[in-house]
């Protein structure tokens, strides 16, 4: 086949999705986190990040909900001093949890290390385990289920207890309990290690977590206009749970409209996708954005762009 005849245009007549005005800038020495955001390209997640940012600092402006939904490996990670200051700066207004969350975060409390060789220990059974852990646990939510509390209120007040002062400081349910920041915990019984422990009660697992998941709708309403849901970590428990928190708001007559969403993951999975990125904003408003990258480098460096920004 020839090629004479083929058609071509002038490039100027074409155009580009990608213009000078999108090029990022160079690293220079002593530039700040916000600047640094400002210079890279205007294009695909750097665009992400940015609006991720510009959403995170109106909500504070309006007062609106800044919700965590968090799974294990958040905390496994080391992020819990980073997701405290990002509290005290006002970018925390409620934590979402999985158990794995609250199972690696209570043992850094007691016992200042988490997170099993599972390899090495399922053989012969050891996985899950640790006494202290699924007793201490388990009699925490059994005490809280028989006062009326949710998962995350028992779990906090146990920890705050139980936790080694020189370990608090890196325990983020001690730090939300001192600062009456609400966490709430949101479990599949059989999913958590926990639940093997011959103090495992299914009917207080089940009571206090149901709790949990009435008080994350009463919060959730307040994402309305302007407020932000952040999914980190967690690929199908948490972004279940929120859309059904969704849903409910919306049934009970309450507006949730206008607010952001974001999935923070390594890999992004379906359903954090469909049901925190896009579902919500159906004929709703508001933007859902995704991002990819380990949260132990995403995440503080999402909060020093916002320290900057906010200095």
């Amino acid at each position: 086949m020839s090629f004479e005849g083929l058609a071509t245009i002038p490039i100027a007549e074409r155009g580009g999705k990608v213009q000078l005005e999108h090029m990022g800038a160079p690293p220079a020495k002593g530039v700040n986190f916000a600047r640094w955001l400002d210079g890279l390209p205007k294009v695909l997640a750097a665009d992400s990040l940015r609006g991720v940012v510009a959403a995170l600092i109106e909500a504070k402006r309006k007062r609106r909900a800044i919700l965590w939904g968090m799974g294990g490996h958040v905390i496994k990670c080391g992020l819990a001093p980073v997701l405290t200051e990002l509290m005290d700066m006002g970018y925390v207004t409620g934590l979402v949890m999985n158990g794995a969350a609250t199972i690696h975060d209570f043992e850094i409390g007691i016992a200042g290390a988490t997170s099993e060789d599972v390899e090495s220990v399922l053989p012969d059974g050891r996985f899950g385990s640790a006494e202290e852990t699924g007793r201490e646990m388990n009699l925490a939510i059994r005490a809280g289920a028989e006062q009326g509390l949710g998962m995350g209120e028992a779990l906090g007040e146990a920890i705050c207890r139980l936790a080694k002062p020189e370990f608090a400081g890196a325990c983020l349910q001690v730090q939300a309990y001192q600062r009456a920041i609400p966490a709430t915990v949101h479990v599949a019984v059989g999913t958590d290690t926990p639940h093997t422990h011959p103090a495992a009660e299914g009917a207080a697992i089940g009571q206090a977590t149901h709790h949990d998941f009435k008080l994350f709708c009463s919060i959730a309403r307040e994402l309305n206009d302007g407020g932000v849901y952040l999914n980190v970590g967690s690929a199908v428990l948490l972004p279940e749970v929120f859309l059904k928190a969704v849903s409910v708001v919306r049934n009970l007559g309450y507006p949730l409209a206008n607010f952001t969403t974001v999935n923070f993951d390594f890999l992004q999975h379906y359903r954090p996708k469909a049901n925190v990125v896009d579902r919500p904003h159906a004929k709703s408003g508001g933007r859902g954005y995704s991002l990819t990258g380990h949260h132990e480098i995403m995440i503080p460096l999402l909060a020093a762009i916002l320290a900057d920004s906010d200095a």
